[in-house]
């Protein structure tokens, strides 16, 4: 596995050995000593998996406090945009984003630490994405930041109106007006 630096310190991409032949592909998705050894220590205590279809816009979210979390995201079926928007006030890369193509083909995984918005968009026909978290889900610590507003710069590939998302996400506040992280 090779692990990346992003532009924004603590964001990494994953790109793991593939081995392929005839039969197919093998790969290692998670060991946990290589990953302490290029990232540090993160005990991921639970797997999470959706499946959405073109379109969908999942996020900008977290969780606040206590219940933050640091996830490690990968697609196993088709293509997503995903994103990590820094909200760490006191950070000198405060409200930058790193916006990485996850799919089948490429097999990347990204890793978005604790104290940032994370959110993605399904650019095929469906996509199943899993991911890695290292705290608890606390629905009293969600939080969120709409996925279009103007000051993050997001250059989504779609057209606004062919975004398909939840409720609670077209509901989300601006950056400057969300809970964030000191």
């Amino acid at each position: 596995m090779e692990f990346k630096k992003t532009s924004i310190e603590g964001v990494y991409v994953l790109e793991p050995r593939v081995f392929s032949d005839a039969r197919g592909y093998f790969m290692e998705t998670w060991k946990q000593a290589d990953f302490e050894q290029n990232i540090g220590h993160v005990d991921f205590i639970q797997d999470n998996e959706s499946k959405s279809s073109r379109g969908v816009l999942r996020g900008l979210h977290y969780q606040k406090g206590e219940f933050s979390q640091a996830k490690l995201v990968r697609v196993i079926k088709g293509t997503v945009l995903d994103v990590a928007v820094d909200i760490r006030r006191s950070s000198p890369t405060f409200g930058q984003h790193v916006m990485v193509e996850l799919s089948e083909d490429n097999k990347r995984q990204f890793f978005i630490p604790r104290g940032f918005a994370h959110g993605f968009l399904v650019v095929s026909d469906e996509a199943i994405f899993t991911y890695k978290v290292d705290n608890v889900y606390a629905p009293q610590a969600e939080a969120g930041i709409r996925w279009n507003d103007p000051e993050l710069g997001l250059q989504w590939p779609i057209d606004p109106s062919e975004v398909l998302t939840s409720e609670k996400d077209l509901k989300q506040p601006l950056l400057r007006d969300a809970v964030l992280f000191e």
